[in-house]
């Protein structure tokens, strides 16, 4: 007999309760994962298109082989483990506030936590992916992509500590990052943003704002998230 609904894991963080549950959908046959800070829906399984598009998307910005990439936020883990499909990929380092997440993962509790965990080149990291943007870089511990998916979008954020980040001085900080040649994306759950694409363009000489649709499930139709790319950082 398959459990309707059950908790996988929960605990409280400097952000709230956070929880992983697992639900059987009768409808679709399907098992949905989900994600819980306090009473707000963060993810869910049902809709990872665009969190692997945003891997897809962001590399493919990129030239070259032996690709060092960072991942800020692990969530669900579905941009993580697109990133490891690249054989071009030589390290990825993934960042995550909460250590409850990577907990998650390295207990293999969510569909693709065991590829993630497996693969040589993964390195999971407890720390504020935000924070980590606005110290200065070593020049030995530069990326070659920058992929972000933590708040919701530029404008509707989780935490109110994050805003500086999608300024033109937070998008500096974190080009600073990158090395020659290198890419900066971030998954929003909004439309394309005009002044967040214009921010981008006062670091970055590229800038594009993909949209990336996919089907709908709980609602017969089609939904949208934007990914934002950006390359040729002007130095």
């Amino acid at each position: 007999m398959i459990a309707r609904f059950e908790e996988l894991a929960w605990q409280e963080t400097p952000l709230g309760d956070v929880s992983l549950r697992r639900r059987h959908d009768p409808a679709l046959d399907v098992d949905i994962y989900e994600v819980k800070l306090g009473d707000e829906f963060l993810m869910s399984s049902l809709f990872p298109v665009a969190e692997i598009e945003l891997a897809h998307l962001g590399l493919a910005a990129v030239a070259g082989d032996d690709l060092t990439v960072v991942v800020g936020g692990l969530g669900l883990g579905y941009t993580a483990e697109a990133v490891l499909t690249h054989a071009r990929v030589a390290a990825m380092t993934v960042v995550d506030a909460l250590d409850a997440v990577i907990d998650w993962h390295k207990r293999e509790l969510l569909p693709v936590s065991t590829p993630i965990v497996t693969d040589a080149r993964t390195r999971l990291v407890h720390d504020d992916f935000f924070a980590l943007m606005r110290r200065e870089p070593a020049s030995d511990s530069l990326f070659d992509a920058i992929l972000v998916d933590i708040d919701h979008s530029p404008r509707h954020l989780l935490n109110d500590n994050s805003a500086g980040f999608y300024t033109v001085q937070g998008i500096r900080e974190a080009a600073a990052h990158l090395k020659p040649g290198g890419a900066f994306a971030l998954w929003s759950d909004d439309p394309p943003d005009d002044a967040y694409t214009a921010v981008l363009g006062e670091v970055f000489g590229t800038v594009d704002a993909h949209v990336v649709s996919f089907a709908n499930p709980l609602t017969g139709g089609q939904s949208a998230n934007t990914v934002y790319v950006a390359s040729d950082a002007r130095g």
